[in-house]
Protein backbone atom coordinates (compact mmCIF):
# COMPACT_ATOMS: atom_id res chain seq x y z
CA UNK A 1 0.00 0.00 0.00
CA UNK A 2 1.46 3.63 -0.88
CA UNK A 3 2.00 5.30 2.46
CA UNK A 4 3.96 8.44 0.97
CA UNK A 5 5.22 10.50 -1.97
CA UNK A 6 8.15 12.14 -2.14
CA UNK A 7 9.01 15.52 -4.24
CA UNK A 8 12.04 16.27 -5.55
CA UNK A 9 11.80 20.10 -5.56
CA UNK A 10 13.84 22.38 -8.21
CA UNK A 11 12.43 21.24 -11.84
CA UNK A 12 9.57 18.94 -10.24
CA UNK A 13 7.39 21.36 -8.22
CA UNK A 14 8.05 23.82 -10.55
CA UNK A 15 10.20 25.06 -12.72
CA UNK A 16 12.96 26.92 -10.97
CA UNK A 17 15.84 26.13 -12.40
CA UNK A 18 16.25 29.40 -14.49
CA UNK A 19 15.38 31.48 -11.68
CA UNK A 20 18.59 29.82 -10.11
CA UNK A 21 20.53 30.64 -12.92
CA UNK A 22 19.59 34.50 -13.20
CA UNK A 23 20.19 34.71 -9.45
CA UNK A 24 23.74 33.00 -9.77
CA UNK A 25 24.51 35.39 -12.57
CA UNK A 26 23.62 38.62 -11.13
CA UNK A 27 25.67 38.16 -7.84
CA UNK A 28 28.50 37.02 -10.15
CA UNK A 29 28.34 40.51 -11.61
CA UNK A 30 27.53 42.37 -8.41
CA UNK A 31 30.84 41.00 -6.91
CA UNK A 32 32.80 41.65 -10.34
CA UNK A 33 33.77 38.19 -10.73
CA UNK A 34 32.90 38.56 -14.68
CA UNK A 35 31.41 35.02 -14.71
CA UNK A 36 27.93 34.27 -16.60
CA UNK A 37 27.09 30.66 -16.89
CA UNK A 38 24.53 31.00 -20.50
CA UNK A 39 21.49 28.17 -20.47
CA UNK A 40 23.54 25.71 -22.61
CA UNK A 41 26.11 25.54 -19.92
CA UNK A 42 24.08 25.90 -16.54
CA UNK A 43 22.54 22.81 -18.20
CA UNK A 44 25.58 20.78 -18.05
CA UNK A 45 26.51 22.32 -14.39
CA UNK A 46 22.62 20.84 -13.22
CA UNK A 47 24.57 17.38 -13.76
CA UNK A 48 26.07 19.04 -10.36
CA UNK A 49 23.80 18.55 -7.66
CA UNK A 50 23.81 21.51 -4.87
CA UNK A 51 24.70 25.18 -5.26
CA UNK A 52 28.08 25.07 -3.44
CA UNK A 53 29.14 22.22 -5.43
CA UNK A 54 28.47 23.50 -8.55
CA UNK A 55 30.20 26.98 -7.92
CA UNK A 56 33.07 24.55 -7.20
CA UNK A 57 32.85 22.25 -10.24
CA UNK A 58 33.08 25.36 -11.86
CA UNK A 59 35.98 26.93 -10.81
CA UNK A 60 37.97 23.40 -10.43
CA UNK A 61 36.63 23.04 -13.95
CA UNK A 62 37.82 26.43 -15.40
CA UNK A 63 41.57 26.06 -13.42
CA UNK A 64 40.10 29.71 -11.84
CA UNK A 65 42.53 30.39 -8.79
CA UNK A 66 41.62 32.94 -5.94
CA UNK A 67 38.73 31.60 -5.03
CA UNK A 68 38.32 29.70 -1.29
CA UNK A 69 36.12 27.80 0.29
CA UNK A 70 34.68 30.62 2.00
CA UNK A 71 34.03 32.96 -0.77
CA UNK A 72 32.11 30.06 -2.74
CA UNK A 73 30.12 29.99 0.40
CA UNK A 74 29.40 33.76 0.63
CA UNK A 75 28.70 33.55 -3.23
CA UNK A 76 25.74 30.91 -2.27
CA UNK A 77 24.61 33.19 0.33
CA UNK A 78 24.05 35.77 -1.45
CA UNK A 79 22.73 33.67 -4.42
CA UNK A 80 20.17 32.35 -2.27
CA UNK A 81 18.77 35.41 -0.65
CA UNK A 82 18.74 36.87 -4.17
CA UNK A 83 16.90 33.60 -5.63
CA UNK A 84 14.40 34.29 -2.98
CA UNK A 85 13.50 38.06 -4.30
CA UNK A 86 13.63 36.66 -8.00
CA UNK A 87 11.23 33.76 -7.21
CA UNK A 88 7.74 35.49 -6.83
CA UNK A 89 8.37 37.48 -10.34
CA UNK A 90 7.87 33.91 -12.15
CA UNK A 91 6.97 31.29 -9.64
CA UNK A 92 4.44 29.09 -10.14
CA UNK A 93 3.92 24.71 -9.88
CA UNK A 94 4.52 22.89 -12.50
CA UNK A 95 0.52 21.13 -14.38
CA UNK A 96 -0.86 18.93 -11.99
CA UNK A 97 1.11 19.35 -8.79
CA UNK A 98 -1.09 21.32 -6.99
CA UNK A 99 -3.92 18.71 -7.59
CA UNK A 100 -2.18 15.60 -6.85
CA UNK A 101 -1.12 17.13 -3.60
CA UNK A 102 -4.42 17.52 -2.61
CA UNK A 103 -4.95 14.33 -3.31
CA UNK A 104 -2.71 12.98 -1.54
CA UNK A 105 -4.01 14.74 1.51
CA UNK A 106 -7.65 13.78 1.13
CA UNK A 107 -6.14 9.77 0.68
CA UNK A 108 -4.17 10.38 3.64
CA UNK A 109 -1.46 9.40 1.55
CA UNK A 110 1.80 11.30 3.71
CA UNK A 111 3.98 14.11 1.76
CA UNK A 112 7.49 14.60 1.66
CA UNK A 113 10.09 16.56 0.35
CA UNK A 114 14.04 15.02 -0.53
CA UNK A 115 16.25 17.88 -2.45
CA UNK A 116 19.32 19.02 -2.67
CA UNK A 117 18.38 22.97 -2.26
CA UNK A 118 18.19 24.54 1.15
CA UNK A 119 14.96 24.42 3.02
CA UNK A 120 15.04 28.17 3.23
CA UNK A 121 13.98 27.78 -0.28
CA UNK A 122 11.57 25.30 -0.38
CA UNK A 123 9.72 28.13 1.66
CA UNK A 124 10.79 30.57 -0.54
CA UNK A 125 9.01 28.71 -3.13
CA UNK A 126 5.91 27.95 -0.83
CA UNK A 127 5.57 31.92 -0.10
CA UNK A 128 6.27 32.72 -4.05
CA UNK A 129 2.98 30.47 -5.03
CA UNK A 130 1.14 32.00 -2.56
CA UNK A 131 0.68 28.59 -0.36
CA UNK A 132 -0.60 26.67 -3.04
CA UNK A 133 2.07 24.00 -2.37
CA UNK A 134 0.92 23.17 1.33
CA UNK A 135 4.17 22.91 2.60
CA UNK A 136 2.76 22.94 5.93
CA UNK A 137 0.75 19.42 5.03
CA UNK A 138 4.70 17.82 4.52
CA UNK A 139 5.46 15.36 7.49
CA UNK A 140 9.09 15.71 6.32
CA UNK A 141 11.31 18.15 4.45
CA UNK A 142 15.09 17.29 4.06
CA UNK A 143 17.23 19.73 2.01
CA UNK A 144 20.79 19.54 1.16
CA UNK A 145 21.73 21.53 4.23
CA UNK A 146 21.03 18.58 6.34
CA UNK A 147 22.33 15.84 4.26
CA UNK A 148 26.22 15.75 3.74
CA UNK A 149 25.86 13.71 0.07
CA UNK A 150 24.01 15.23 -2.75
CA UNK A 151 22.25 13.42 -5.09
CA UNK A 152 23.02 10.70 -7.48
CA UNK A 153 23.76 9.24 -3.64
CA UNK A 154 20.84 8.26 -1.92
CA UNK A 155 21.34 9.97 1.38
CA UNK A 156 18.42 12.05 1.07
CA UNK A 157 16.32 9.86 0.44
CA UNK A 158 17.23 7.16 2.64
CA UNK A 159 16.95 10.58 5.55
CA UNK A 160 14.05 11.03 4.13
CA UNK A 161 12.66 7.30 4.61
CA UNK A 162 13.71 7.23 8.32
CA UNK A 163 12.23 10.39 9.40
CA UNK A 164 8.93 8.93 7.88
CA UNK A 165 9.19 5.35 9.44
CA UNK A 166 8.30 3.96 5.97
CA UNK A 167 10.51 1.22 4.03
CA UNK A 168 11.21 1.87 0.46
CA UNK A 169 8.40 -0.38 -0.83
CA UNK A 170 5.52 2.14 1.06
CA UNK A 171 6.81 5.46 -1.39
CA UNK A 172 7.57 6.83 -3.99
CA UNK A 173 9.97 9.58 -5.25
CA UNK A 174 9.01 11.95 -8.26
CA UNK A 175 11.77 13.35 -9.81
CA UNK A 176 12.85 15.18 -13.02
CA UNK A 177 16.38 14.90 -13.83
CA UNK A 178 18.84 11.26 -14.02
CA UNK A 179 20.63 12.49 -10.67
CA UNK A 180 17.46 12.48 -8.39
CA UNK A 181 16.21 9.47 -10.54
CA UNK A 182 19.47 7.61 -9.61
CA UNK A 183 18.99 8.86 -5.99
CA UNK A 184 16.23 7.27 -5.44
CA UNK A 185 16.35 4.12 -6.95
CA UNK A 186 19.84 3.38 -4.70
CA UNK A 187 17.19 3.96 -1.86
CA UNK A 188 15.42 1.28 -3.04
CA UNK A 189 11.99 3.51 -4.03
CA UNK A 190 10.33 3.60 -6.74
CA UNK A 191 10.32 6.60 -9.02
CA UNK A 192 8.19 8.34 -11.61
CA UNK A 193 10.07 11.17 -13.37
CA UNK A 194 8.94 14.20 -14.91
CA UNK A 195 11.83 16.06 -17.16
CA UNK A 196 11.77 19.88 -16.94
CA UNK A 197 13.03 22.79 -19.46
CA UNK A 198 16.29 21.69 -18.15
CA UNK A 199 16.30 17.97 -18.17
CA UNK A 200 14.81 16.71 -21.17
CA UNK A 201 17.82 15.40 -22.64
CA UNK A 202 18.66 13.59 -19.24
CA UNK A 203 18.41 9.42 -19.10
CA UNK A 204 15.53 8.78 -17.44
CA UNK A 205 15.53 4.85 -18.27
CA UNK A 206 16.18 4.29 -14.71
CA UNK A 207 12.67 5.45 -13.54
CA UNK A 208 9.67 3.39 -13.07
CA UNK A 209 7.62 5.61 -15.51
CA UNK A 210 8.53 8.79 -17.43
CA UNK A 211 5.46 11.06 -18.22
CA UNK A 212 5.82 14.68 -19.73
CA UNK A 213 4.05 16.05 -16.26
CA UNK A 214 1.38 14.97 -13.79
CA UNK A 215 -1.36 15.91 -15.76
CA UNK A 216 -1.08 13.15 -18.61
CA UNK A 217 0.73 9.75 -17.91
CA UNK A 218 0.42 9.27 -21.61
CA UNK A 219 -2.86 7.87 -22.09
CA UNK A 220 -4.68 11.34 -21.46
CA UNK A 221 -5.07 10.65 -17.81
CA UNK A 222 -3.61 12.33 -14.67
CA UNK A 223 -0.80 10.83 -12.36
CA UNK A 224 -3.28 9.74 -9.70
CA UNK A 225 -2.88 8.70 -6.16
CA UNK A 226 -4.19 5.43 -7.36
CA UNK A 227 -1.69 5.53 -10.73
CA UNK A 228 1.22 5.64 -8.07
CA UNK A 229 -0.17 3.06 -6.22
CA UNK A 230 -0.49 0.83 -8.90
CA UNK A 231 3.70 1.83 -10.09
CA UNK A 232 5.10 0.71 -6.73
CA UNK A 233 3.19 -2.96 -6.62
Amino acid sequence: MLKAVIFDVDGTLAETEEVHREAFNTVFERVGLGWYWSPEEYCELLKVFGGKERIRHFVETESIDGISDEDILELHRLKTSLYAELLPLTAKLRPGVERLIQECLSRSVRLAIATTTTESNVVALDRAVGGSLRLDNFDVVVGGNKVPQKKPDPMVYQTTLQKLGFEPAEAIAIEDASAGVEAARGAGLRCLATPSYYTTAHDLSQATAVVEDLTNRGDGNPVTVDYLEMLTD
